[in-house]
């Protein structure tokens, strides 16, 4: 296919901005998410136009989210952190509309806690996986992986989960 098929950048937005926002805030939480889907966007904006193919569109987005999320947590871990939780610092609790489980459907504030701090690929391929109910070959081409490696990926991950919740 030539690029004259590609859906116009809005209604590529429209489509998949939900999954894209969704995977973000249970990568790198609620109050990051924004930034990160901005550049998400920002970057697939600049390279949409020499796309040359619109095949699987939502798996190229995903991809790119995946990045600026590994991207968000390498400056993280460079940056200063307060001492106490968000909620001590800030001097409040979240709001329900700030909870991961508010943006991804049917997750449990404890879980999505739990996923965040699961390490990047483990984290990616689970949200890819339950949140956003990818296929092992669609998590693969996002993580830029084997399907057996994203398969693994995904099951280390619930191991550690299962084992912070058994």
């Amino acid at each position: 296919m030539s690029n004259e098929s590609l859906p116009p950048f809005q209604a590529l937005m429209d489509e998949h901005g939900s999954d894209v926002l969704g995977f973000l805030v249970a990568s790198v939480g609620p109050h990051d998410a924004e930034d990160c889907f901005q550049e998400t966007f920002i970057a697939a904006l600049r390279a949409y136009p020499r796309l040359e193919h619109a095949g699987n569109l939502r798996s190229w987005l995903l991809t790119i989210a995946h990045r600026k999320a590994i991207d968000h947590h390498r400056a993280r871990g460079r940056r200063a952190v307060p001492a106490g939780s968000p909620e001590e610092v800030a001097g409040g609790k979240p709001s329900s509309n700030n909870r991961p489980d508010a943006v991804v459907a049917g997750g449990d504030p404890e879980l999505w806690t739990a996923v965040s701090g699961l390490p990047p690929k483990q984290r990616s391929a689970v949200v890819l996986r339950f949140a956003t109910d990818m296929s092992y070959a669609g998590i693969a081409h996002a993580l830029d992986c084997s399907e057996d490696a994203a398969r693994r990926s995904v099951h280390e991950g619930l191991q550690k989960l299962r084992g912070e919740f058994a």
